[in-house]
This record gives C-alpha cells, structure tokens and sequence, in this order.
C-alpha cells in the first residue's frame, strides 16, 4: 500500500474550496482509495477552510450506491444496466428521430447546480444545442435567481462592478446567508472561508444590516438585524429610498453624472412612510431609519439580494430597489481601483468606469406561451414543463438533465411530474437514482469531481482576491462512467455534427482529455490555461484587474424610475399584504408564511445519501418559533400539515428562536413524488406547495416558493 497527498478543490458547491486528499494507491491493479480529506493550511486565501460536505467527498466517491454503469429503462419501468456506448447508440437514433420529425426545438437540455460544478459541462452542453440550432437550453439560473439578471439588464450596469466586500464600510444582505450559502451577490461576502473573513471585515469597522425573517448565521453578526415579514422587502426598500431621497443622503453628483429617473423613484416610493413600511413588515421605524442612514454613511459598500426575496412575490422590484440603493449612493468601481477577483478565465484586462446602457431584459428565444422571452442564451426553466406539456410546433420531447433534479426542485412539482412523464426521451446524467433519475429512459453516470481536471468557472469571477484556482484528475475514472462533456461529444460524433467551443471547432477524431477541453474553452482567457496550471492556488495580485477611465464619448445612464418599477410600485402599495397575489389566498386560514433555507450539510438534494452527513440531519424539519409551537398546542418533533393555497405537504416540526413569529422555515429541494413516503428519511418537497398559475414574476417567469402563506395544523 503506498499513501499518497493530491492537491485538489472541492465542487459540492460554488466555493471551490482547496482540498487535500489523502489516496491509498494498492499495489497491483487494485482501486484507489480516498482515506481522509481536509483542508489546505497553507492556501493563501482559505487558510485551511472547508465545510463537513467538501469533507465527503471521498464517501460520495466511494458509496456502494453510486451508479458506474449506463442504466436502461425497459418497458415494465425497471432499469438494466448497459453499455455507454450502446446507450448512446439508442440515444442517438432517438434523437435523430425526433429532431426529423418535430425539429431541433424539441430537443432540450436542463443544467442543474451540479452541472456548474464541473467547469466543461456546461459549454459544451450549450455548444452541442447550438450544433442542433435549438433554442431549448435551460439552467437553474431561472430557477432561484433570474431577477439578478433581468434587473441588471433593464435598469443598465457599471462595467466596474459595485464596491468590493474586502474594502467595504457597510454591507446590507437582503435574504441571504453566506456563511451557509456560498455563493453571494456581487460585491457580498462570499463563501471563501467566510465566518474568518466577516470576523476580519467586523474588525476593521465594516458595518452590517441583515434583512431576514430569521435570525440566520450572518444576521448573529449585524449591527442591524431586520426581521422582516416574509415577502414585504420591496415595501421595507421603498420606505428605505422614500428616507434616503427626502434626506438627500444619495451622491448627488453620481446621481446628476449617471443616473436617469431619480424623479420618477422619489415620486413612486412617496407613498411608503415610516409608519405604514414599518407597520406592514412588522418593524420598528427606528431600525429602518437606522439601517438606511447607516447604509448611507458608507461611503464604500454595497447592498446584495439571495434567494429568499428572488423566490418571494415580486421579486424582481425587489432586485430593482437594491441595484437602486448602489447606484443613489454610487458604490461602484471607479478608475484607479481594483477588482477583487482575478477573472482569470475572462478574455480581458480592460474594465472601464462607465455605465452599460439599459436594455431589453429578456432578450433570448420566444417561449410558446404567455408572451415571453428567455434571458440571453437560454430559456426561463419555470416554463419548461408548459413548453413540454403544450401541444404544437416546438414542442419539448425530449429532456437531458445535467446535473439537477427536477422532481424535487422545479416549482410545481404535479406539473413537473405531468410533462416528465409525457417525454418521449428523458436522459439523465447522475451519480445517484434520484427521483428525477427514476423516471428517466436512460441514466448516464458521470465521473465524479476528484476523476476530472477542472477549474473553478464560476469563482473566478467572485473570488475576494485574484486567486487562481485549477485541479488535474487526481482518481482514475470508476467504471462505465462519462463526464458531461464526453456524453455530448459522442452524440455530436454519431450524428455528424460539428461542435464549436469559444470559436474553435473541436476536433474528436481522437479522443479528448478534460485539459483539451479546458482549453478549446479557455483559449482567450486573460491567463492563459498553461499559467493557471502552473499557478494553482496562488493569489496574483500582480494580475490584479485595475479600472480604467470610461469612454468620454459614453453617455449612458442608468435606469432607476422606469415605468414598469413605478407602476409596480403603485401595486404593492395597494396590497394589504405581498401574499394577496397568490390565487386562493385567505389571511384567516393562511397566516404563516413559508420561507426557503439552506443547510450545512446537504446542497439541495445533493448529501442526504451519505450517512456522515445525514447524522447532521436527515430531514428537512419544519422551523417555527417556540412561541407559535405554544399557540397551536405542537410539541418538539410532531407532524404536522403545512398547506398552501394549492397543496399541501408534511413535516416534523422544531422550535427555533432565530424564526420571526408566524414564519415557518424548511429546506428547499427534499422529498420525493407527488407523496408523502418515508417523511423521516426523505422529507417533504416544497414545491408541490407552489403552482405556475399564479404568482409567477411577470418578466421572468419566476414562481413564488418563499414567503408562501400557509396554514399549520397538526398531522
């Protein structure tokens, strides 16, 4: 037996945390085995930092349930195992079939988190819809957050980028959580060793507001804590605004050089005072001045959004009225500073100090119903059961998911239940037989993180320094397994298409490693692949992206009173409560709101099948506050109906100070079908409590799946 240490980086979740794995190499032909896993102490920028699932990985590698053979449905619903290449033979032939018969739009693909977590899988995916000329390319951008996008598009943006978290003197988080979340807005803390970061930020005076229903992780550390009634952040930042403009506590001068529409805003927040914002969120007035004014103060900061507003009715107002409270104050780059990310894998140094004019906000392919449009370069996921399910030219026949589990995770799980079982080809791509996987035709098991050479894609433009992030394989491929990539590849190969990645044709007639593929991707990356090898965990502050002036012949300006905003605006400030959009909705019979949460030890649906990390909790228990629990007669641990307008799930309940009064909190993204089986174990799945027939943003499509209202009774 030899022992052996690799450098690696973890990709559960955005963070990309530096791994070391301890290997024990057999000798002879024997498997590989991974004997411990920790973090790196001597990374620059983690400082040994990891989380209990990156720590994991090893078991999610080695579990005895882990698929390392294709999987075929037969025709009475059981599975055998197959070759890879005899299933993408059949694959392929169906494929043919239908793109002949109803044309390439009926072919669509859905890239779920996992699939962001291996940096080839999802260009090559969108490459290969691009070689069929389908439109139908999906991700769980739309799924959580597309107000990030939207927003940014229709109001204009600063090429710069807002302020840095590193060098902040305030930080307003509205409804997220980094210090369970990796993953936060521009400009936020991000989940790269956060809780030692927030700590060092808290030391040198940076100040923080929370906004959050729940006293959460990152709200323990605020100097001020709004708990909010779900669903009403667009009421508490038009009150904040309404302060900040009667005040004059924006930058003016900011203001007069780049911003459009500061009228209109001040007009359409008017009508949200003190009294009536802080009365409609259950606030007290003092705390949302003093928010406000702090926020102000700064002068360097910024303000984010995370799931818990983008989930919850109007949700892009919402993202609007924060990208707004930047810019009043203007907290963005100017020339002379630098970037805190190294953006590395970008195609340039030059980022000026200007204004990106505002634009359509939807301007990808037509969807087939309702009126609307994808984002840039895919379509809105909330609607793909509808193009599935609705009959005529276009129609979605067949599926692949990437890297996702649409069962448990797409709003309106009867719906998604209804248009999956109507596919003609359903092809996923798993390690695990998830509930997804268990409807699918065929399952494709992919190699799993430590099999493949990565980078980190998407903190390369988040990370808070200019810190460069690769990983070689460090295991040899287990059994009859693919990468993402590889599965597309072979398609395009029996169906004689050309694959074009950033430009470059992609030549298979050989076969293809990771590293050949990272750099047909990468080929204009500002670092080229051959130095981000050499440089593997290592900040290079050297290559430290630095604002440039803006172009003197740029006039544009951004966008802060549209008409859309205003006369959404006028809505909410009509509402007796943000709840009153959700069909079927009584304020007598529904007076909890339901809010999403993420958990340490499982990302979505990803975890709970390790038993190292289902000790941490195995399921998703339903959080209320202990006073609630005394009110309706509940005990630590009983079951009880959560029911919405539409639905209605179980769950066991828990007493938990952190929550607001009348707010019940539940992870996102458990259970099973259309049921309540072995509830202990899997948990419930909370989006059969959301429909698509009401509620959805009208923009992008997005379904309400947080702040729901709902009543509780005992099961």
């Amino acid at each position: 037996m030899n022992l052996e240490h690799r450098r690696t980086f973890c990709r559960v979740c955005h963070a990309a945390c530096p791994l070391d794995v301890l290997i024990e190499r057999p000798d002879g032909d024997g498997t590989p085995k991974v004997v411990k896993v920790s973090g790196v102490n001597d990374d620059p920028m983690f400082e040994g930092y990891t989380c209990v699932k990156g720590r994991q990985v090893g078991r999610q590698h080695h579990h005895e349930d882990r698929l390392l053979t294709a999987l075929m449905k037969n025709a009475d619903g059981s599975f055998e195992p197959t070759a890879s290449s005899d299933a993408l033979d059949s694959i392929a032939s169906t494929l043919r079939q239908i793109i002949a018969e109803h044309g390439p739009r009926s072919i669509a693909t859905y890239t779920g988190t996992g699939g962001y977590q291996n940096s080839t899988s999802m260009p090559v995916t969108r490459a290969f819809m691009e070689a069929i000329d389908s439109p139908s390319f999906y991700t769980s951008v739309t799924i959580d957050q597309p107000a990030h996008v939207t927003s940014k598009l229709r109001m204009g943006s600063w090429e710069a980028g807002w302020h840095n978290f590193s060098d902040s003197d305030v930080h307003l988080a509205v409804g997220y959580n980094s210090l369970v979340s990796a993953y936060a807005p521009a400009g936020g803390l991000q989940g790269t060793n956060p809780l030692i970061r927030l700590r060092r930020a808290k030391d040198r005076g940076m100040k923080l507001v929370v906004v959050d229903p729940r006293r959460s992780e990152l709200a323990t550390y605020a100097d001020v804590w709004l708990p909010i009634r779900p669903g009403e952040d667009p009421t508490l930042l038009a009150g904040m605004l309404r302060h900040i403009l009667r005040e004059n506590l924006y930058d003016s001068r900011f203001v007069s050089q780049h911003i459009d529409g500061i009228d209109e805003l001040r007009s359409a927040v008017e009508p949200f005072d003190l009294d009536y914002v802080s009365t409609r969120c259950a606030l007290d007035r003092r705390d949302i001045v003093r928010a406000a004014e702090l926020f102000c103060a700064g002068p360097r900061g910024t303000a984010g959004t995370g799931t818990g507003p983008n989930m919850a009715p109007h949700s892009t107002l919402t993202e609007h009225l924060v990208l707004s409270l930047n810019a009043l104050c203007g907290r963005v780059n100017r020339e002379g500073d630098h970037l805190e990310s190294g953006n590395f894998l970008g195609p340039s140094d030059v980022v000026r100090a200007q204004v990106i004019p505002p634009g359509n906000p939807t301007p990808g392919s037509p969807h087939r119903m309702r009126g609307m449009f994808g984002l840039p370069g895919e379509m809105l996921t909330p609607l793909l059961a509808e193009e599935i399910l609705l009959e005529g030219p276009g129609k979605v026949r067949c599926l692949f998911v990437c890297g996702g589990n649409p069962v448990v995770a797409f709003p309106d799980q009867r719906q998604i239940l209804e248009a999956l079982s109507q596919l003609e080809l359903l092809v996923v791509i798993d390690h695990r037989m998830t509930p997804t996987a268990q409807l699918a035709d065929f399952v494709l098991p992919p190699r799993l993180q430590l099999e493949r050479a990565d980078v980190a894609s998407v903190m390369d433009r988040r990370y808070p320094l200019p810190y460069v992030s690769y990983t070689p394989q460090v295991l040899p491929r287990r059994g009859d397994t693919l990468s993402e990539w590889e599965v597309f590849v072979e398609l395009a190969r029996r169906l004689d298409l050309e694959l074009r990645l950033n430009g470059n044709t992609l030549d298979y007639s050989t076969p293809l490693s990771d590293d050949e593929i990272l750099d047909a991707i990468y080929s204009n990356s500002r670092m080229g692949m051959n130095d981000i090898r050499q440089n593997q965990g290592t900040i290079r502050a050297d290559r430290a992206v630095r604002v440039v002036a803006g172009d003197p012949e740029n006039k544009a300006r951004m966008a802060v009173g549209l008409e859309a905003i205003t006369s959404e605006l006028k809505a909410v400030r009509a509402e007796s409560s943000s709840a009153i959009v959700i069909d079927g909705f009584d304020p007598e019979h529904h007076d909890f709101r339901l809010i999403s949460r993420r958990s340490k030890h499982v990302l979505n649906s990803l975890g709970r099948e390790i038993s190292e990390l289902a000790r941490h909790g195995s399921t998703n228990e339903a959080h209320m506050n202990p006073a609630d629990l005394v009110r309706l007669g509940l005990e630590e641990g009983d079951v009880v109906h959560i029911t919405s307008p539409s639905a209605s799930i179980q769950a066991f309940v828990t007493g938990d100070s952190a929550i607001s009064p009348s707010s019940i909190s539940i992870s996102h993204a458990w259970g099973l079908f259309d049921t309540d089986e072995s509830l202990p174990v899997h948990g419930s799945p909370t989006n059969r409590l959301c429909t698509m027939s009401s509620g959805t943003d009208p923009l992008n499509a997005m379904a309400i799946q947080s702040a729901i209202p709902v009543r509780i009774t005992r099961s």
